[in-house]
This record gives structure tokens, sequence and C-alpha cells, in this order.
């Protein structure tokens, strides 16, 4: 199982620096010049390395970064990183991100960019221990991590811990969601959860599959029943004595899809242990919760099962009935990510929690919406939008998306309540309307993260290839409110 990663990188916030260091500088460019945006108060050191990006017609975009020789030292070097825009608070998180990726391999890092506020500190912050993240489990890197990040600063330093305690549930659950599903199935995930939880001071509750008979969890059930590894449902709290409002988080945990007997095509099965990643950052949210010491009830619902394919497996044409009575018609066993959640929304609304949000990599019809960066979010429009505003503060890409009443009989099924799967044109907001039966009045939030969460393309900004941790500042921002 995968130790944690965050952590090989120290952070430091001081105003007392050496230019003769390997530093890290923000640098734009106006009228094809190029102005170095340090706050270093030198101007023979800031003009010698203006000259030199003039002299190799250095870049100034987002995600660019040149490195030079240090003039004060040619030991040391200078990584110019560009800043897209200084007043914009993921520029910087992202500069800082590239600042930390094109420091890899060395013992020691000096980030001076400009900035005046807290909220732009904790940027800067979060973008070096974002953006020094890398997962070698299973090999040695080329470059290890930079071992220590120094942000200069003249600011009282009010952002560091809570950054540190961001990048590190961030960080973990890019951790969870790069793990081999031959090393994290739903038993080792619950395992891990459980002990990672109680660690951080939830309480936490494990269901196995009997205790998920008992409760009648047949989505979670019926998914897992194909697989040598049994389902699990985790249940986790974290219940501050001065709590004010109570959220509910369900997160799909999905550990490995092959889509059942509805398989997946070959191109399409190969990243599927990314399927756990909303169970990885509901645990995670619950974990910052804790740390941050939010002053409100969270309760996270873990929904773990694998999708597998063998003779025990549910079958397209099989009905299962849910605990509140909902019959459903399984007409396509690779719409599974939603049955498990119903289940995980029926236990979550039963304790009456002020509003429930669930968060799923669901489907592949949000990424033809919405593309790999950007987040659907679905559902009431106060939560919705509360989400949406959230993510906004985070720098995480979101829009609200609408739940056509009209799209709902496609969910229509002659033998059942309603089916799994419905149209395919709006797949992302039939499936919306489908998790919709399953919460009652409570008001609920859906966010899709399907392309958002795991990123196939190149490194940039923080954000590096393969798992993102999406969405879990957002939803830290959101209970934080």
């Amino acid at each position: 199982m995968p130790a944690m990663m965050v952590g090989m990188t120290q952070l430091n916030i001081s105003s007392d620096f050496d230019l003769a260091c390997n530093l890290a500088v923000g640098v734009t460019k106006k009228d094809d010049a190029v102005s170095v945006v340090t706050g270093i108060d030198n101007q023979e050191f800031v003009a010698a390395v203006e000259q030199a990006l003039k002299t190799l017609d250095a870049s100034a975009g987002a995600d660019s970064a040149t490195t030079l020789v240090n003039p004060n030292d040619p030991t040391k070097r200078v990584i110019a990183v560009g800043v897209e825009d200084p007043s914009n608070l993921d520029a910087l998180r992202a500069a800082a991100g590239v600042a930390a990726r094109a420091g890899a391999g060395l013992a020691e890092l000096t980030l001076a960019i400009e900035h005046s506020t807290d909220a732009e500190l904790a940027a800067l912050c979060e973008g070096v221990l974002l953006g020094a993240y890398s997962f070698n489990e299973y090999k040695k890197p080329k470059k290890a991590p930079v071992a220590s990040v120094t942000v200069v600063s003249a600011l009282e330093d009010t952002v560091s811990a809570r950054s540190q305690a961001i990048a590190a549930a961030v960080n973990r659950t890019r951790d969870l969601v790069n793990t081999s599903p031959k090393d994290l199935n739903p038993v080792t995930f619950a395992e891990l959860a459980e002990q990672e939880a109680t660690a951080a001071g939830l309480s936490v509750k494990v269901f196995t599959e009997k205790e998920l008979a008992e409760e009648n969890l047949v989505g979670l059930l019926h998914v897992g029943a194909g697989s040598a590894t049994p389902p699990r449902l985790v249940r986790l709290e974290w219940n501050p004595a001065n709590a004010s409002g109570f959220t509910a988080l369900v997160g799909k945990g999905i550990t490995f899809d092959t889509g059942g007997y509805s398989l997946k095509p070959s191109q399409f099965i190969t990243e599927m242990k990314s399927d756990m990643a909303g169970a990885a950052t509901v645990l995670n949210t619950l974990i910052a919760a804790a740390k941050l010491e939010v002053p409100r009830r969270v309760v996270g619902w873990l929904c773990m099962a694998e999708n597998m394919v063998s003779s025990t497996a549910g079958r397209p044409d099989d009905v299962i009935v849910y605990r509140n009575g909902t019959s459903v018609e399984i007409n396509n066993t690779d719409a599974e990510g939603r049955l498990v959640l119903a289940d995980g929304l029926l236990m979550a609304t039963s304790e009456n929690p002020d509003e429930v949000i669930d968060i799923a990599t669901l489907t592949g019809a949000q990424m033809v919406a919405l593309g790999n960066r950007t987040t659907g979010v679905m559902g009431t429009a106060q939560v919705r939008d509360g989400i949406v505003t959230a993510a906004d503060t985070a720098g995480e890409p979101a829009w609200a998306m609408p739940l056509p009443a009209e799209l709902r009989k496609s969910l229509d099924s002659t033998v059942a309540d309603m089916q799994n799967s419905g149209s395919r044109y709006g797949g992302m907001l039939v499936a919306g309307l489908f998790l919709k039966e399953f919460v009652g009045d409570t008001p609920w939030g859906h966010i899709d993260i399907a392309g958002p969460s795991f990123n196939r393309e190149a490194p940039y900004g923080y954000t590096p290839k393969e798992a993102t941790g999406v969405m879990l500042r957002t939803l830290v921002n959101y209970v934080e409110r």
C-alpha cells in the first residue's frame, strides 16, 4: 500500500534569503519586454536576469519555465516561470507549481514571486506543495521532488499550516487514485480508510458484506457480486464540539471498473483504477476538515466495490429493489457508479443532514460536455451554486449544469420503477436525474469529475500527469464556509 507522499517537500516562509541560491522568480511579458515580478529589492540582479531572458527570447507564458545560471553564484540556478496574471490567485498557484516541478532534483529552492495579501501567499504555498508531488511507489524517480522550498514573503505567516493540510489531503488523494488496483481493492481500501481516518481523529464504521445485506444496500452488493473481493461501505464522521450545521458527503469508490457484462472497449479500460477518485476525495476531505478543525459536522460515506465479470456478476435485465422501495432494472452494467451512490445517498439522508453532496467519476458524457478540466455540478440550486462558488475560490474550474425534467422519461422501465441508464444525449444530466430519486427533500449537490480527476496528458501548473486530486480544495472551502 502506498506510503504518504506529501511531506517530502518541506515548506518555509521567510523574508530573509540570500540571492546566491537556487531561486525561482516570476516573469511577465508585455510589448515583447520580459519583466521579473519578484519583489526582490536588488535592481542589478533583476536586470541581469531580465537581460538573460531577453537574450534567450524566453517565454513568459503560463506553464513556461526557463532555467538560467544564477548571476550571483554559477553553481546555482534561476528558474524563471511565467505568471499569466500576477493579480490572479490561480495564476500564482500555477506558477509556483511550475517552479516546483522545474526544481525537481534540487535539495532546496527559494521561491520569490511578488504578492501582497495572505490569499496570494496561500496560493503560492499551495502551488509549490501540489506541484512538487510525485508518485514513485512502483518505480525509481528520475529526479526526486525538491526537498525544501522557502517562499519569500514580508507577510506574517498565517497560511502555511492550512496550505500544508490542504496539500497533504490533495496529494494523498492522488496517491490512492494512482495506486494499482491489484493493491487497492474494496477491502484494502476500507482498511486503509479506517486506519488513516482514525489516526486523524474521525470516528469510523466499516460495513462488511454481511452488514450490507442487513441494511439492504443492494446497489453495492449487485455491483460487487462479480468480484472475488467483496464490497464495503465506510462511514466517517467529524463532529467537533462547536459544530454548526451538518453536511454529508458521498463518494464513488469503484476500485476497478471493467464495465461488467457491458464490457468496456480496451481503450477505455486502462485508466479504471481512477474510478474510486470520489471516495478518495471524500476520505481526505474529512481528514483535512479534522486537521483544520472545521466547525461543522461532516459525515462521509465511501461506497466501495469492484465491477468485474464472472459467473456471479450481476446481469443486464436484473432488477434490484433499494431500501426505500425503489426498483431499478439494470440495462447497463457499466452504469454502476450511480447504483452504489444510491446506497450511499439513502444512508446519508437517513441521518437528516442539512445537505448531501456526492462526488464521482460518473459519466463519459461529462467529458463530452465540459472537457477534461471542467467539473460538472448539478443538484438543488442553492447547493449546486454554492459548490461552484467554492470551486471559483479554490481555482478549480466547475460549471453549474441543469437537470431537465424531460430527460427523466428516458429512465422509465416497463418492469421496474426506473432503469439505471437512459438517453446518451445529456448523459451526465440523466445520471444526475437518477441520483435525484434517492435524496428525497434533502438539499443536494452532485459533482461529476470523470474527466478532471485524471490528467491523461502532460503535467501543467500544479497538476501532475494521472491523478489530480481535483475538487478536494473545493469541498474543504465549501464545508469551511
